[in-house]
């Protein structure tokens, strides 16, 4: 899930529209369901968007709590505040989750209330942030965001929308095909050229080594370096006797 590239709203609802593709697109697992096409679920047929709804119940009826126990950088939540709010979305009172987690009505009661201010300055804060950036004129000086599984988030991934592009001029024999010349030493340079892979496979997708180095063959001869770094930095995971990569 790229929290940078969705809406609130879209954070809650599980899935985006992608106008590019004219799609509906699930946050979790990253289907498709593109509009004007026909989906079949149990012997029925469903346009798309109700068809999103129902992959999403589904597949994810947990979605509440994927979005709870994730594991990206931005959910600062500790395991006791996930607990509690999960707790209280259950719709239990608070003598019942004070029950549960062996503590004072009285502290779940506090917690309650500071959930709530939290998310008065989390509004706050928003619409402050949102009005300084839309007044920005630089584009070439804008921040590009950090992926979400970035597993070491330090000066390397501050990075500007020119350095990016001068990156990929100098690092790239060609952008399409995708052709490296060189595998950079520099961080940030590292950080731009795995994005830039990682752009290239499919989400939701389990590749097999063999399959991944297939792919990373074409864009590089050293395949066994970018897949490594690719792992390393976060873009993919694997499974322990890696014989299975999928982008995070």
């Amino acid at each position: 899930m790229e929290i940078d590239k969705l809406t609130i709203e879209e954070i809650k609802n599980g899935y985006k529209f992608d106008k590019d593709i004219n799609s509906y697109v699930c946050n979790s697992c990253g289907r498709t369901f593109e509009v004007g096409e026909i989906h079949p679920f149990d012997g029925r047929l469903f346009e798309a968007s109700r068809a999103i709804k129902i992959h999403l119940s589904k597949e994810h009826k947990d979605y509440l709590k994927e979005l709870l126990y994730n594991n990206s950088k931005y959910n600062t939540l500790t395991d006791n505040q996930k607990e509690l709010l999960f707790l209280i979305y259950s719709d239990k009172n608070d003598k019942e989750i004070a029950k549960t987690l062996d503590i004072s009505p009285s502290t779940v009661r506090h917690q309650r209330f500071m959930f709530r201010e939290k998310a008065k300055q989390a509004k706050m804060y928003l619409a402050i942030y949102e009005q300084v950036m839309e007044k920005k004129s630089h584009k070439d000086e804008a921040i590009i965001p950090i992926h979400n599984s970035a597993t070491m988030v330090d000066d390397r991934y501050l990075i500007t929308e020119k350095e990016r592009e001068q990156i990929l001029k100098t690092t790239f024999e060609s952008l399409s095909p995708l052709k490296l010349k060189t595998f950079p030493k520099k961080e940030k340079k590292k950080v731009v050229v795995l994005k830039m892979i990682s752009e290239q496979l499919e989400k939701g997708r389990p590749y097999t080594e063999k399959e991944l180095n297939e792919i990373l063959k074409e864009i590089y001869d050293d395949y066994v370096v970018i897949r490594r770094y690719l792992v390393d930095y976060g873009f993919m995971e694997r499974t322990n006797d890696c014989t299975e990569y999928w982008l995070k």
